[in-house]
């Protein structure tokens, strides 16, 4: 996956190089263009998660058809968690506060709110192989896998929370 930074900076055409050179425009132009990227990539992360839950509330159904009431009962639990995450990346705060907000800070913790996302996109496909593996045990009604599977996705959906609110602590210059 190509940094989206330097995809933002290749980006920027021939308008926006003429208005970084008028002087005090740049620095403005610049931290638009990142807060832009980060709207997008905390979108794309929400959207992700959003096809995750949906995925998951349709193996729901395989759970449903075969009346297995503790399984049933763990995929409800993922689902509300899924739409909490989905709901907290949703609407986070920007990664960047205009110029006359209360809250600012510098490109180097941008940068650093990009290496949570780069992490976060990671969990997402590690998220994804649980769902798979919910799937494939469901399917071939292995209770104990699919438990298993169930207990997996839940720990790596915690963590993308977790890692998320890291983000928004950096955010809020509260990190620890």
């Amino acid at each position: 996956m190509a940094d989206i930074r330097q995809r933002v900076k290749e980006d920027q055409g021939i308008l926006k190089k003429i208005q970084m050179f008028v002087p005090g425009f740049r620095g403005y132009r610049q931290r638009e263009d990142l807060r832009d990227a980060d709207r997008m990539l905390r979108d794309q992360l929400a959207k992700k998660l959003g096809a995750q839950r949906e995925e998951i509330e349709e193996a729901r159904s395989l759970v449903t058809k075969s009346f297995k009431s503790k399984e049933l009962e763990l995929m409800g639990k993922v689902i509300n968690q899924y739409k909490k995450t989905e709901g907290l990346v949703s609407h986070s705060s920007p990664g960047y506060s205009g110029i006359s907000a209360d809250i600012q800070f510098k490109q180097d913790e941008i940068s650093r709110l990009y290496d949570y996302d780069a992490s976060m996109i990671d969990g997402l496909e590690s998220m994804q192989q649980a769902i798979d593996a919910i799937k494939a045990a469901l399917e071939a009604e292995e209770n104990q896998q699919a438990r298993k599977s169930i207990a997996q996705l839940r720990a790596l959906i915690e963590n993308f929370e977790d890692q998320f609110k890291r983000r928004i602590d950096i955010i809020q210059g509260t990190e620890v």
